[in-house]
């Protein structure tokens, strides 16, 4: 029998065994030495503007994409530079990034991606939730390019709507009506059976008539990175979204998006990455790290690793930060601090989900100094038992461990900690918080099934310390 264990109230607890104190400026140190890994972009003089090359401003009907595609070409071929986009409103199709290009959205500048949904077509690799396959052209992407900005203090618009790419989600909240596309019509079930059954990924070729949305940002085996200051707006599906790649930094980014599945940014099988100083207001996760679903994520087996996220400010979201629930290659090193996250509508502060259909390993996550105004579930949630009626390849167990929460505060929330393991508590090992105020908690507590490793340590909720029997 499954064994359901709710705190209520400080001294009707339970007894966990208390881990080694944690140090976290020696963990940190970290952090630092990941940041020296990562390598920075750099670009000659040069400057291309898009309008020389033929795009005008205030075109809806006459997208621009082919002469800013144009200017992208020439400056790579020519040995890198800038790509300008000047004051002005810019419609266009999509785009493709090439080595040693920054792309840069001047102040006063807006980039407005047409929502002709056959324009971003034919397919091109990438991945779907997770799933590899060829899909709609992402609005802005590059494949296997080197030293590629995207820059500027400009906006881009992805133009999504319940009239526009949201209503393929297939929810009558977001515009589907009947007779519409939608990827609930039998498109994502079939994805998700290509991959279970381990089909090639040449033979899944996804067509306009799927309904599955493409994503604003998507950078594919790419190698230093840097997204900075721009902001993005209203994507199809999700925001940013980097897949194999290797020395990234997002830095200064605005996002507002509020559409489904409208995750911020999922760094995906990514190594050595910094996101900082950034400001999320999404429909789903702020910030969701992956790495492959399933049968792919196994296949590939590679995990996202040296991850730091610090000063940046998290607003409606369905978690602050998030690792899963595509992980199935795992996940290791992940530094947050000195951040701030406060909505009604952000439901997690620090979140891991993931499953039997997933597997994989998630170990060595540290965060301190976070600053909660309100969150509407938990402020730490661990879940093993994420998407219970996914159709899929079960027996892949995951493991989640050394787990670590320093200094974290909140001011409104329906628990503490929510822990969900497997049918025994051997899946979730060494989690710590400490110095911890969670106050105006609805169940004045936390709720934890089947994990039993977890230290308390100054953790005061509502004012009562929950600590771990000496």
């Amino acid at each position: 029998m499954k064994t359901l264990l709710i705190s209520l109230l400080a001294f009707a607890g339970f007894s966990l065994q208390a881990s080694e104190p944690v140090d976290f400026d020696k963990a940190f140190a970290q952090s630092v030495k990941i940041e020296q890994q990562i390598k920075l972009t750099h670009f000659p003089d040069r400057v291309y503007n898009i309008v020389d090359f033929g795009a005008r401003p205030d075109t809806p009907k006459e997208p621009c994409h082919e002469a800013i595609n144009q200017a992208i070409i020439t400056c790579s071929q020519e040995g890198g530079g800038t790509v300008l986009v000047p004051k002005g409103t810019f419609y266009t199709g999509p785009i493709t990034l090439k080595s040693n290009v920054n792309l840069h959205v001047e102040e006063g500048a807006i980039l407005k991606f047409s929502t002709v949904q056959e324009l971003y077509f034919p397919a091109v690799i990438t991945r779907w939730e997770g799933l590899d396959c060829y899909n709609a052209h992402p609005l802005i992407y590059a494949y296997g390019e080197t030293n590629i900005a995207l820059t500027g203090k400009g906006i881009i618009d992805g133009q999504g709507s319940n009239e526009h790419w949201w209503y393929m989600c297939g929810a009558s909240r977001y515009g589907w009506k009947e007779g519409m596309r939608s990827q609930k019509l039998g498109s994502r079930e079939r994805l998700m059976g290509y991959a279970e059954l381990k089909r090639p990924i040449y033979e899944r070729v996804m067509t306009p008539e799927d309904g599955l949305r493409p994503q604003l940002v998507n950078f594919y085996s790419c190698n230093t990175v840097l997204i900075e200051d721009v902001t993005l707006l209203n994507s199809p599906f999700w925001v940013i979204h980097p897949l194999f790649c290797e020395s990234l930094i997002v830095r200064g980014v605005k996002i507002f998006n509020r559409g489904p599945n409208g995750d911020g940014c999922d760094p995906e099988s990514c190594k050595n990455v910094l996101i900082e100083n950034c400001r999320f207001d999404t429909g789903d996760d702020c910030i969701a790290i992956k790495s492959g679903r399933n049968e792919d994520g196994r296949k590939w087996n590679i995990p996202s690793e040296n991850i730091v996220v610090r000063n940046c400010e998290m607003k409606n979201g369905h978690g602050g930060v998030v690792i899963g629930s595509e992980i199935s290659g795992g996940y290791r090193n992940l530094y947050v601090e000195d951040c701030v996250m406060d909505s009604p509508q952000l439901d997690r502060v620090i979140r891991i989900k993931t499953s039997t259909c997933r597997g994989g390993v998630i170990e060595n996550v540290f965060v301190r100094n976070i600053k909660v105004g309100q969150c509407n579930e938990a402020v730490l949630r661990i879940n093993l038992k994420y998407e219970e009626r996914e159709q899929c390849n079960r027996g892949f167990d995951p493991t989640v461990r050394n787990v670590h929460l320093k200094n974290v505060t909140c001011e409104k929330s329906r628990y503490g900690i929510v822990a969900i393991g497997l049918d025994d508590d051997k899946h979730v090992s060494n989690v710590s918080l400490e110095d911890c105020h969670f106050n105006n908690v609805k169940e004045n507590g936390n709720r934890i099934e089947n994990v039993s490793d977890i230290t308390m340590k100054n953790l005061y909720i509502n004012g009562k310390l929950f600590e771990n029997e000496e």
